[in-house]
């Protein structure tokens, strides 16, 4: 029987903070952008110069680092282009993701390892086989391919390339947020304001409420109920074993423009999905043991943002079950604390400044600092003027016991439960039978 082989766990990383959530929760590779050639300028992103660090960080995990490129790029840009790619080259980052044939072929000159984009929209074999003879050897697919067309895809693929297949690799979103047009080529944005969403700046009409005239009558009607053009975010963690069994080789989680708390909490569910599914499969009683894990897993992913869950096209067409308001559904809501004001590295403690809301014992929070990252600290030890207190509240200043050093102005953020909050049951909402 041979080896079982994990996919790939890729993570998306806007910033620095998330980039460390991402790291430290368990990403296989990252994928980032650096500012203005990317798909997410809402992003806070990076810089060409800040490739050499972001990629010194990721090796230090042992983590894949792909830059990503997957805009149109326009005459004009070519010369910046070049310069962008011979800086990744010398940086060391592992692979770029691309959208545009000049990108593709620019990086082919200089030797960089090129990911063909879902903005490609591949979701065939045949496509894949050309792209293949240009160099190109991982393909994310297009979001409409279903987990029946991504078998077919990779069979059709060891009958066109006998060995060379083994050498595709093909890579699926599993979690994030999705696009009411065929793999994002969506020209709402540029129409409405002249903002393209293909060059990452799309103000996202699709999830606005809409209203609609009568022609002659003159009657109105609200489209708000249902928003008929804003989708749900995906969630394959009911089934993420079939994605392994389809043969993905990377699973990917969509978010450059989400916090860090998202990125850390979306990253370690599926880290500790896979690894469990790794180490258990086959075993005994692993299936029920799967499925308690994955339940639990659920819950926690609908504490962070999210719009409600949808499996995608992965079962083949949503039809009505596609459609979502677009506020933020998850259960909780973050709530700002205070401040580090100062942190006594021989004690491992930080004093904090609460200047919102109060939090406890047993609590877990959150830190965020430019220096600092991201990280998560479980109360454990408070303390005021040397005494031990259960709780901090808003205006005092405590001594709180840290895991990892924190520095002056890092800000801490808890998880607070909405009010009218409604828990998910089991993930029904998006198995895929």
């Amino acid at each position: 029987m041979p080896k079982l082989v994990l996919p790939e766990l890729l993570a998306p990383a806007g910033d620095w903070k998330s980039l460390a959530a991402a790291l430290d929760a368990g990403a296989d590779a990252i994928y980032f952008g650096v500012r203005g050639f990317n798909m997410r300028v809402a992003a806070k992103n990076f810089t060409a110069r800040d490739l050499p660090k972001v990629v010194a960080r990721c090796r230090a995990r042992k983590v894949r680092a792909y830059l990503t490129l997957n805009i149109v790029i326009f005459e004009r840009e070519i010369p910046r282009l070049e310069r962008l790619l011979k800086t990744a080259v010398a940086a060391g980052v592992d692979a770029v993701i691309c959208a545009d044939f000049a990108v593709l072929s620019c990086a082919a000159k200089i030797g960089l390892a090129v990911h063909a984009s879902t903005q490609m929209s591949v979701a065939n074999s045949s496509s894949i086989h050309y792209l293949y003879a240009l160099g190109v050897r991982r393909f994310v697919l297009a979001r409409e391919c279903s987990l029946a067309d991504i078998s077919k895809i990779k069979m059709a693929l060891r009958q066109a390339l006998g060995r060379n297949a083994a050498g595709v690799k093909i890579e699926g979103f599993a979690h994030g947020a999705m696009c009411v047009s065929m793999s994002g080529r969506c020209f709402l944005s540029n129409f409405q304001t002249g903002r393209s969403a293909n060059r990452g700046e799309c103000t996202q009409p699709c999830r606005r409420e809409y209203r609609i005239v009568e022609e002659h009558g003159g009657q109105e009607w609200i489209l708000g109920q249902d928003y008929i053009l804003s989708p749900k975010d995906l969630c394959t963690l009911p089934f993420v074993e079939k994605l392994i069994a389809a043969g993905i080789d990377s699973l990917k989680i969509e978010g450059r423009n989400r916090s860090p708390e998202y990125v850390s909490t979306v990253v370690a569910a599926y880290r500790r999905a896979l690894d469990f599914y790794g180490e258990n499969h086959g075993r005994r009683g692993w299936r029920k043991r799967f499925d308690d894990l994955k339940r639990e897993l659920f819950v926690d992913l609908a504490k962070v943002y999210h719009r409600g869950f949808s499996a995608g096209f992965y079962g083949g067409k949503p039809v009505g079950q596609w459609n979502t308001p677009p506020q933020n559904a998850s259960l909780l809501q973050k709530r700002y604390v205070g401040l580090v004001v100062n942190f006594y590295k021989k004690h491992s403690v930080a004093e904090i400044a609460v200047q919102d809301a109060p939090f406890a014992l047993g609590d877990e929070l959150f830190i965020e600092g430019n220096t600092t990252g991201f990280m998560r600290q479980k109360v454990e030890s408070l303390q005021i003027e040397a005494v031990p207190v259960t709780a901090a509240q808003t205006g005092s200043r405590v001594a709180l016991r840290v895991n990892a050093p924190v520095r002056r102005g890092d800000k801490l953020f808890v998880m607070r439960a909405k009010t009218g909050a409604v828990r998910p049951v089991d993930g029904a909402t998006v198995q895929v039978n």
